[in-house]
């Protein structure tokens, strides 16, 4: 009979029952018994009852019963602590048990019981069997220190076991050496300070020595171990890639992953002069290949991965074009894998082969597949300049086909190309207007809107067409209303005495008619263009648009370094970094490659190099929002400049100001009762060719008055890059906003043993612009264990890009020694400006116009302060109270701020004399400001 008959009992006096079978004099009954309470336990039933009979089952040299028992301990443990240190003398004694087996299933039983009570009691059983004569026991207690730390690290440390585990090391059998290296490496990532694994060229030799006989997870362990080591030379490098090649050749597809992780790593440090360098390019391409011709599961982890090696080095699979054809019986997830794999390996060379098997692709039954084919067409033709006239006629081909869905995604697709190759291809306009009707998802849609407007002259009905979208303009999404908003206005520019009823009846939509914010802004924005100055509206609106490059999903050049280091972990397969889905971050380290050897400078061979750009050069990369430290590897760290042209200034705060904010450029009109379309084309028509005048200075209110000049809250200093991850540079820093500026207050601090000189700074685009406003001046080198105390000005006419976190800023510091990154996040208050205070009528109205979805109400609680102390605390940092009353004996304070770039912030704040509690509501036009604004106002009002 089998072991399913101890699920099957329905006796009522059950526990009764098995506590008199536990303690029968019987081994065969107690260890019958023993089984039905696990089996109890599967099930989900309480049976903690019975914890002291279990335990008491443990005196037996039985090893089935003892197992059972232990796992019965292990669960129960934790919910009957004091029961649990009952057990701790049969786990001493266990543990000098004859029985090897015995001796490492007590060990390991120890590490799971989580109960702090009983930690201490099992220090002295694990520092024996960490020295046991049995290797079995020796790699079991090995992981048991690593459960330990886990509970308690400090305890650990204490006992010095982590000495014993470094010794293990050296340890003559190569599994107790892989499982030394799994705790180590496991501890490490916890605690990314301490420097554990101190790896040198011996104790390496001795990991490659075990990694030939270690068992195939034993293997990974060491080559992850071996992956986070840096070679001293490229010499040592060479050694070491040589020795892990043979894995390559393993049946287990992670170990060949680890393998092609640590060789992708130290071949940073190879010349690409050397022979060696060849001959290991030549022998990682075949495991790659091995591994899709495994199950669908597997192929598309290594299909993931194989996308991170391509994009790092195209050269490894040049010449394996053809095992990325899909097959007919591919799941969709491997096919859209494969098609993305075959477009980075396109070249000049195999372009032909290429699209005639895309133009098979688009024929297929799977939409989603012949979507992506289609759109894979278009981006061969943007990468390989030769290929352009054969894609746009298969697109052409593709499009008389009249698959809808086939038909939209062409029209993408070409847009692309005219934007890469302008007055080329621009006769296949007229087919794709014959198109028109039959569009209908809005990318598609949006897209034949661009083409119309930026070839109006070249169409005759251009007007006609667009008018025929307008129709509808409400039912449209965001996206198409903006472009049909942004190509009639460009149709009005090139021909302004047939289209001005049009561009009236768009602007007039646009700003009174719609009720989103981005659209408003637009059309508001046009229309002070056109109605003040459009010579300057024609600059701006027909500029000369920049080629685009010809890869913009490449993953950006750091963030991808950082995935070569994690190749064969869940961040290859996802494409983000461990710190983006690892759960509260705990031991996320950032991974990068080893810097290149001065002769391995990236030099692609010419056939590899993408074809329309002179070898060696990278394409340019558009950086997705999140990715980590954006382009800072790319900056330039000299001094950067002292400061931008106001017409510059002026147009950065425009583009920012076009994401949200829009009322400065309201308040400055003069004329606000007139409908805004009429006065602008009106002006427009009759203004074109006038001289350029100060419409951008009006527009963005750049001279309005200044405040009165106060000091904000300044938050203590805390510590940004420790100095264990900035080689002995320590920086501890905080914000602060005096008379109107902004600074950095920097603390630099020497924890190393060399002089430091030659600093310089940089920040990341972020999401207000901020940027260092002068060199960082340090006037004498920094020795060590000396602090300097450097205040750098701030300003906020930098580049833009949204963060996540909207306040994150990615700095990059400069010193003799290397180049260090770290990211911080400044309070929002930094950017309250002096002249935020509105007027009260120009508050209601505001107010009233913004909707009330915008709104945001927050609670500030534990706050003593009376109404008229909060009032003045929060004026000093540039929070003005427009209109004080009380209502029903609770003061209403209404205020207003105004950030740097222009974002009005209106707030409601309730105060209930003797209560503590004050309840805040924000409304704002970027509603994802208010929450930064909620916790400036706590921390303005608790410090």
């Amino acid at each position: 009979m089998t072991d399913s008959k101890y699920f099957t009992t329905t006796k009522k006096g059950e526990i009764f029952e098995l506590k008199a079978e536990l303690n029968s004099d019987k081994k065969e009954k107690k260890k019958e018994a023993v089984k039905k309470v696990i089996a109890s336990m599967t099930v989900g039933k309480d049976v903690s009852a019975l914890f002291p009979d279990v335990v008491n089952c443990m005196q037996t040299d039985n090893l089935e019963l003892k197992k059972l028992v232990y796992l019965y301990l292990m669960n129960y443990a934790k919910s009957q602590p004091d029961m649990a240190i009952m057990a701790v003398n049969t786990f001493v004694k266990d543990c000098e048990d004859p029985n090897p087996l015995i001796r490492a299933l007590a060990v390991r039983t120890m590490g799971c019981i989580r109960v702090d009570k009983i930690t201490e009691y099992l220090c002295e059983p694990l520092r024996k069997c960490l020295k046991d004569e049995d290797p079995y026991v020796r790699k079991t207690a090995a992981v048991c220190v690593a459960k330990l730390h886990d509970i308690n690290a400090q305890l650990v440390e204490d006992q010095g076991f982590l000495d014993t585990l470094k010794d293990l090391i050296s340890d003559s059998n190569p599994m107790v050496v892989a499982n030394a290296v799994a705790a180590l490496s496991e501890i490490a990532e916890s605690h990314p300070s301490s420097n554990l694994l101190d790896l040198n060229p011996q104790s390496i030799n001795k990991l490659l020595t075990a990694l030939n006989e270690c068992t195939e997870w034993g293997q990974i362990f060491i080559l992850d171990c071996l992956a986070n080591y840096m070679p001293k030379d490229d010499r040592e490098a060479q050694s070491i890639c040589e020795r892990v090649t043979p894995r390559l050749s393993h049946a287990n597809s992670a170990v060949v992953l680890s393998a092609v992780k640590v060789l992708m790593k130290f071949m940073e440090m190879l010349s690409k002069d050397l022979d060696y360098y060849g001959t290991l390019l030549k022998k990682l391409a075949p495991p790659l290949v091995t591994l899709l011709s495994a199950e669908p599961e597997l192929q598309y982890v290594a299909l993931r991965n194989i996308n991170l090696i391509v994009q790092k080095r195209p050269e490894i699979l040049k010449h394996e074009m053809k095992v990325f054809f899909v097959k007919y019986n591919d799941p969709i997830y491997v096919k859209l894998e494969k098609l993305d794999i075959m477009i980075r390996l396109a070249s000049q060379a195999n372009i032909a082969q290429v699209l005639a098997e895309l133009k098979e692709y688009a024929t297929e039954v799977d939409v989603d597949f012949v979507r992506k084919a289609v759109r894979a067409i278009g981006r061969c033709a943007i990468k390989v300049e030769q290929s352009a006239e054969r894609c746009v006629s298969t697109l052409l081909d593709l499009i008389q086909t009249k698959v809808n869905y086939v038909v939209q995604e062409a029209i993408v697709v070409i847009k692309d190309i005219f934007r890469k190759y302008p007055n080329k291809y621009e006769s296949v306009i007229a087919t794709l207007c014959e198109n028109l009707d039959s569009l209908d998802e809005p990318e598609a849609r949006a897209a034949m809107i661009w083409i119309v407007g930026e070839y109006a002259e070249r169409i005759d009905n251009a007007d006609e067409l667009l008018e025929s979208f307008l129709e509808g303009f409400h039912d449209e999404s965001t996206q198409v209303q903006l472009q049909l908003l942004t190509a009639i206005v460009k149709l009005f520019l090139k021909k302004p005495t047939e289209t001005q009823e049009l561009v009236q009846q768009v602007l007039s939509l646009a700003t009174q008619d719609s009720d989103n914010p981005d659209l408003r802004d637009r059309g508001y924005i046009y229309w002070r263009l056109l109605s003040t100055d459009p010579v300057a509206a024609k600059e701006v609106v027909l500029a000369e648009k920049p080629l685009i490059s010809e890869e913009t999903d490449l993953i950006e050049p750091t963030l991808l370094d950082e995935l070569i280091c994690c190749i064969g972990t869940l961040a290859s397969v996802y494409h983000k970094p461990p710190s983006a889905f690892v759960e509260g971050g705990r031991g996320v380290v950032h991974k990068s490659l080893p810097p290149r050897t001065a002769s391995s400078e990236s030099t692609e061979s010419p056939e590899t190099a993408p074809s329309g750009a002179p070898p060696g050069d990278q394409p340019d990369v558009i950086p997705a929002q999140g990715d980590l430290l954006g382009d800072l590897l790319n900056l330039d760290l000299g001094p950067p400049v002292s400061g931008p042209p106001l017409a510059a200034s002026s147009v950065q705060m425009g583009a920012v100001d076009l994401l949200g904010g829009g009322l400065d450029s309201l308040i400055g009109d003069t004329n606000f009762g007139a409908p805004p379309a009429a006065v602008a084309t009106a002006t427009a028509t009759a203004r074109l060719g006038a001289p350029m005048s100060s419409g951008f200075n009006d527009l963005f209110d750049l001279t309005s008055g200044v405040g009165t000049l106060s000091g904000s809250y300044v938050a203590p200093k805390a510590v940004w890059l420790p100095a264990m991850k900035a080689k002995g540079l320590e920086i501890s820093g905080t914000f602060t906003r005096q008379v109107g500026s902004i600074s950095m207050d920097l603390q630099l601090t020497n924890k190393a043993l060399q002089v430091m000189t030659d600093f310089a700074i940089q920040f990341n685009r972020n999401s207000f612009g901020l940027a260092p406003a002068a060199p960082l001046q340090v006037h004498a080198p920094l020795s060590p264990n000396q602090t300097v105390e450097i205040s750098l000005p701030l300003n906020t006419v930098g580049s833009v890009m949204k963060m996540e976190p909207l306040n994150n800023l990615q700095v990059a510091v400069k010193n003799n020694i290397d180049v260090f990154y770290f990211s911080t996040v400044y309070p929002l208050h930094v950017l309250f400006v002096e002249d935020g205070k509105m007027d009260r009528q120009m508050f209601l109205a505001t107010w009233k116009d913004i909707p009330n979805e915008n709104e945001a109400q927050f609670q500030i609680r534990d706050c003593p302060l009376n109404t008229e102390a909060a009032s003045n605390k929060l004026q000093s940092s540039n929070i003005f109270t427009v209109a004080k009353r009380n209502v029903e004996g609770q003061d209403m304070l209404y205020q207003s701020l105004k950030l740097t770039n222009g974002i009005w912030v209106l707030a409601e704040l309730r105060i209930q004399p003797g209560n503590p509690s004050f309840t805040l509501s924000l409304k704002c036009r970027a509603p994802e400001v208010s929450q930064h604004v909620y916790q400036a106002y706590e921390t303005i009002l608790k410090n």
